[in-house]
């Protein structure tokens, strides 16, 4: 048709005395073109600038040639990997397992998000030291939205300035060795105070006209409520100047109506923890968010307001009495009020960022302090020769006619190496805290995009046979002799219970102080069981925000120190 249309014109013009213009000229000469091109040679053109375009410039946006990590296989539609990971194990296993599968990093997806799974301590090192600024926020959750007081919690928070300001404060005045140092009289009482009671327990249980004297003396006790209620006590004590199970407390509350609150109290923690760690449909399919499938939305609102009731009224006890104490017997609360007083800080009010403070603190210091002395117990019952060499070192380092002070856990070497080996087979959150990528970067060689989510399966990591020997067994031995250099710092990539970088766990010094001085003197002050030699340990554990042990453990007791030991306060 081009050309007959130029035909024409042609003929015309020769016929014509006409001479042409500038302007027919540049006419006639788009019509030569136009001779030579037709639609589809038009259309050709247009697809190869569109390929050079994604050759040549995508990925140089994406990071040069590389690929993101490989998708696992059988997502769902909408829900993505989602019914695949509601399996009968804890998830840290199920993607474990998948590592196996995928690689040491890999994709699954929540809904519509997109998360990295990081299995491999080199991965671990690289992401937190070249890209700890990339993925040093969190994701905004439904659970973390109703249960942080809309991300005032900065241990949920996203990265920004609130989240530095405030971790500033935890880290310098609530959480330094020299304000852990200073309320180390709480430990000691309350580690004391508990063991006291359970002597009495053992005492009563003792004398009762049922008990069989060939029994050796022994009387059978449940230690993952005595665990709890000990950290418990522990941590409200020097947080909020309290002290609810067990005797007397240390306000105005009565001991019968402290033990009823201190069962609300724990039951409102750990439904906290459940939900916290719950993902629900409004997180993968946002648009129906507003129906509240499974009514998870709801019950994290309840707690949250119940719990609010609880720490209003610890604040305005202390705003009250603040005036009244001395330096020396201020708690964190006391400190918070010190520091913040009345002033905003971007945005959310001193009350709001004192009790979400004093919640985080709460949390965080009961549950996980508590899970791992459970798991460590549980570990020493299933390994008879390490419980005997562990008392051999208490004897020999502490003897039978005195009482474990915390001066001298720097010379139980092999209790650390216990504590150290609990630590990386049950860590208390195998998955750490889910992290969220603000930047694009390059990550054990693959391309990872802004607004991926990332899980770090430190149980993986911290089991790996290439780095472990018998990576499954329980041998404090190792952090003797190979991994006797290896600490919990989170520069070691092979052990992060506590995490690393900037989302580290800021209360690992109290964690492990806690953990070592409970564990050290229960030991010390009673010879411990099987109910039955022939039964083994029950080891199933249940994840929430925490890994906690699914059943009781009931254990054989019976004192075996100078009677003074079980008396002094």
């Amino acid at each position: 048709m081009f050309r007959v249309f130029s035909h024409t014109r042609k003929v015309i013009s020769s016929n014509s005395k006409h001479k042409p213009t500038s302007s027919e000229k540049n006419r006639g000469k788009m019509d030569s073109v136009l001779n030579y091109i037709n639609p589809t040679a038009i259309i050709g053109i247009l697809s190869l600038i569109v390929l050079l375009y994604i050759l040549l410039f995508r990925p140089f946006k994406r990071g040069g040639n590389l690929k993101e990590p490989p998708m696992a296989a059988g997502a769902w539609p909408i829900l993505g990997h989602l019914p695949l990971l509601r399996g009968s194990q804890p998830l840290h296993l199920t993607l474990g397992t998948m590592a196996d599968k995928y690689g040491p990093l890999f994709t699954i997806k929540f809904g519509a998000t997109k998360t990295i799974v990081l299995s491999n301590w080199e991965m671990a090192k690289e992401c937190f030291t070249i890209n700890d600024m990339a993925v040093s926020s969190r994701p905004k959750t439904v659970a973390i939205e109703n249960l942080s007081y809309n991300f005032a919690v900065f241990g949920l928070g996203p990265y920004g300035p609130y989240w530095r300001e405030l971790r500033k404060i935890a880290t310098l005045e609530l959480l330094s060795n020299r304000q852990i140092e200073l309320l180390g009289h709480v430990r000691v009482s309350e580690v004391q105070a508990s063991i006291n009671e359970l002597y009495s327990l053992w005492s009563r249980k003792k004398n009762k006209e049922s008990y069989n004297s060939d029994d050796d003396g022994y009387v059978s006790v449940e230690m993952k409520e005595w665990f709890s209620q000990l950290t418990f006590n522990t941590v409200l004590r020097m947080i909020a100047g309290k002290r609810y199970f067990g005797g007397a407390t240390t306000d105005a509350v009565s001991a019968a109506g402290g033990e009823e609150k201190a069962k609300k109290c724990l039951k409102l923690i750990e439904d906290f923890m459940h939900l916290l760690g719950l993902f629900t449909v409004g997180d993968a399919i946002p648009a129906l968010r507003w129906m509240d499938l499974g009514g998870h939305e709801r019950a994290m609102k309840r707690t949250a307001k119940e719990l609010d009731s609880v720490l209003n009224e610890w604040l305005e006890e202390h705003r009250r009495s603040f005036g009244e104490k001395a330096t020396s017997e201020r708690d964190f609360m006391d400190v918070m009020i010190s520091i913040i007083g009345k002033k905003k800080i971007h945005g959310f009010d001193a009350d709001t960022i004192i009790k979400a403070t004093t919640m985080a603190m709460i949390v965080g210091g009961t549950d996980t302090t508590g899970v791992t002395l459970t798991w460590a117990l549980s570990l020493l019952l299933r390994n008879p020769r390490t419980l005997k060499k562990v008392k051999e070192e208490l004897d020999s380092q502490i003897g039978k006619e005195r009482c474990i002070t915390e001066s001298d856990l720097n010379k139980l070497v092999y209790l650390q190496a216990i504590v150290k080996e609990t630590l990386r087979l049950y860590p208390a959150g195998p998955l750490g805290g889910p992290r969220e990528f603000t930047e694009s970067c390059t990550l054990g060689g693959f391309y990872v995009k802004k607004g991926s989510r990332l899980i770090t399966n430190i149980w993986k990591i911290q089991t790996d046979p290439s780095i472990w020997s018998d990576s499954l067994e329980f041998k404090p031995e190792r952090f003797l002799t190979t991994h006797r250099d290896t600490d919990l710092k989170g520069q070691h990539f092979e052990l992060l219970p506590f995490g690393s970088g900037r989302r580290m766990c800021p209360g690992m010094s109290f964690a492990l102080q806690m953990v070592h001085f409970a564990l050290a003197r229960f030991l010390h002050s009673f010879e411990i069981l099987k109910p039955s030699s022939d039964e083994a340990i029950d080891m199933t554990g249940i994840l929430g925000l925490s890994y906690a042990k699914a059943t009781p453990i009931e254990i054989l007791i019976k004192p075996c120190l100078a009677q003074a030991c079980y008396e002094t306060t």
